[in-house]
């Protein structure tokens, strides 16, 4: 794992190798996506809690699995770096993202619904793995180099959890991007000390700019 830079960030990252355990591993990697990707990325998108599953498009005895196993754990890495916005938790996002060999996502700190962000590399044996930055000009790069069910997680924060993915020319990559979540968005930037306005301006925004220039603001 490259993490020389790890100490230059001014936020914390939490790597965590074998995050799954294997018969959960085995299940996720045998799931039946379609791998040829028309755009640049697909998403196949979940969402459970506690009541029980919001929605799903995969197997629901697997998404209620997963969430049963990993849910305490990621509320600790939560609760570690903000308890405060622990507090906050309503549900869990489990999606299983395919990027194409060659495509990018730019670097972006995500939107502000996310109280933690996560990504569990799946397949292929090789590939590109996730990059940090202290900017959104790309300073301090930070590669969490990519190895089969090794697991990054982060809380976001408004313009400083800076990172960026993209495929490695040869394969698609395939993750399960497990996110601790909410709706209460106002109380969000107030944890964090940040603009609302500003910043529920930019989550709106983003979408679209993405969609039509490939970038975000």
């Amino acid at each position: 794992m490259e993490t020389d830079n790890l100490n230059l960030l001014n936020y914390k990252l939490k790597v965590i190798d074998n995050f799954l355990n294997q018969d959960d591993f085995d299940s996720l990697c045998k799931l039946e996506i379609n791998q040829t990707v028309k755009e640049d990325f697909h998403v196949y998108h979940n969402e459970i809690n506690d009541k029980g599953i919001i929605k799903s498009v995969i197997d629901k005895n697997l998404l209620q699995r997963i969430h049963n196993n990993y849910h305490s754990t990621a509320m600790n890495i939560l609760k570690n770096i903000s308890k405060e916005k622990a507090e906050l938790y309503e549900y869990s996002d489990f999606s299983i993202i395919v990027t194409s060999k060659n495509s990018k996502f730019p670097i972006h700190d995500d939107t502000p619904n996310k109280l933690l962000s996560g990504v569990i590399y799946l397949y292929p044996e090789k590939n590109t793995g996730t990059i940090f930055y202290n900017n959104k000009k790309g300073a301090d790069q930070t590669n969490i180099s990519w190895r089969p069910n090794r697991a990054v997680f982060f809380s976001r924060s408004e313009r400083k959890t800076w990172h960026s993915y993209e495929g490695d020319g040869l394969n698609n990559r395939v993750v399960l991007n497990y996110n601790l979540m909410t709706n209460k968005i106002k109380e969000v930037y107030k944890v964090e000390n940040k603009s609302y306005f500003y910043g529920n301006f930019r989550f709106k925004l983003n979408p679209y700019i993405f969609r039509y220039l490939k970038t975000t603001i």
